[in-house]
């Protein structure tokens, strides 16, 4: 007995050898290469020596504080404003230039707020990285449940015995296998400011009364805009997951339910969604990571701007460790986004996990 355990043991490993060996080849042995190389000043092509450089590097990038800011008054002690009867407030500069302040030189004014004649500013040391942080846990918040609840959605439409169902599901499996770069490309033409086919559709809609928006060159609407293309693109993927999990309940459950006189809701909420939850953990942790690497619509679309509006964590590691050549930014910031896509996913794991 003992023997033919260990036989089926060995077996077992040898079976699991190739995965392993395969996991340890591109995500284990990268990671630490990556973050050994963050500790080092490398650049791509350089004439200097690489240096170690110890965690410099992590606090260029996390490095924040918040400094207060008071109004500049005249002689008279009153307040200073401007033609528009703002406060007048001393330049960030001079505070993040000064000799009397050194733990605050280089750091630039990220955002501020105001408490009645104080303003409160917060500065980074690099503010493009932190835009691009809250931009992707931004797109992460919006994307993953509402690209979820929608992919829901269309695996229960299209889970029906009706006649020709298999076109709807190709339908929205479509837009799945094409090309996200081929993809990018013709909604940059939908979202085209003067004849993009959503301002004539909006226009035709409201009978001429829509005033067109450059969807991709507004600060305000250029995330949103690609949070919306995202959404549609891979929505379909998620529904086939859906869907298989739908059709591994057992028809019973449903034949019970209906004996019991259960309405549709309560079918929905005793019968089919205990039976997706593992379903449900599987489709959260996969759109979260595939969200967390943002990168090929904002290359194609808009190059991280307006105004670094759609800058991401992914976009950055790319453009400083190939654009600017600078190897250790870029390595930084992928071990940063390793991390914290790891945290998120044993979170979510944790939350959906049995009790």
């Amino acid at each position: 007995m003992a023997s033919k355990l260990t036989r089926s043991t060995g077996a077992g490993w040898a079976f699991a050898l190739p995965g392993f060996g395969l996991i340890a080849l591109f995500i284990i042995v990268p990671f630490f290469f990556a973050f050994g190389l963050s500790l080092t000043n490398q650049r791509l092509i350089s004439p200097n020596p690489t240096e170690y450089v110890g965690f410099e590097n992590y606090r260029d990038l996390l490095s924040l504080s918040v400094i207060t800011l008071e109004p500049e008054r005249d002689d008279s002690g009153a307040v200073i404003r401007d033609e528009d009867g703002e406060i007048e407030y001393p330049r960030v500069r001079t505070i993040t230039r000064s000799d009397d302040f050194p733990q605050y030189r280089g750091m630039r004014e990220w955002f501020r707020w105001q408490s009645a004649e104080t303003a409160r500013v917060v500065i980074a040391s690099d503010v493009v990285f932190m835009k691009a942080l809250v931009n992707t846990l931004m797109f992460v918040l919006v994307v993953a449940p509402v690209q979820g609840g929608l992919a829901l959605i269309l695996a229960l439409l299209i889970n029906q015995k009706l006649r020709g169902i298999n076109i709807y599901r190709a339908i929205y499996f479509m837009p799945v296998v094409v090309s996200i770069v081929v993809v990018s490309l013709l909604w940059r033409f939908i979202y085209d400011g003067n004849d993009g086919l959503l301002n004539n559709l909006l226009s035709a809609i409201t009978f001429g009364g829509w005033q067109p928006v450059d969807w991709l060159g507004n600060p305000d609407t250029a995330l949103g805009s690609i949070m919306a293309m995202s959404i549609w693109q891979a929505v379909g993927f998620h529904m086939v997951i859906w869907l298989s999990g739908l059709q591994t309940i057992s028809p019973t459950l449903y034949e019970a339910a209906e004996i019991e006189g259960a309405s549709k809701w309560q079918t929905f909420r005793y019968v089919t969604w205990p039976g997706l939850r593992n379903t449900a953990v599987l489709v959260l942790i996969v759109i979260t990571m595939q969200a967390f690497a943002l990168f090929a619509q904002i290359d194609v679309m808009t190059n991280g701007g307006p105004l670094d509006s759609t800058q991401t964590v992914v976009f950055q590691a790319v453009e400083r460790g190939y654009g600017k050549q600078d190897i250790s930014g870029g390595s930084t910031i992928s071990v940063i986004l390793f991390l914290l896509v790891l945290t998120i996913s044993l979170i979510q794991r944790w939350l959906t996990r049995e009790k």
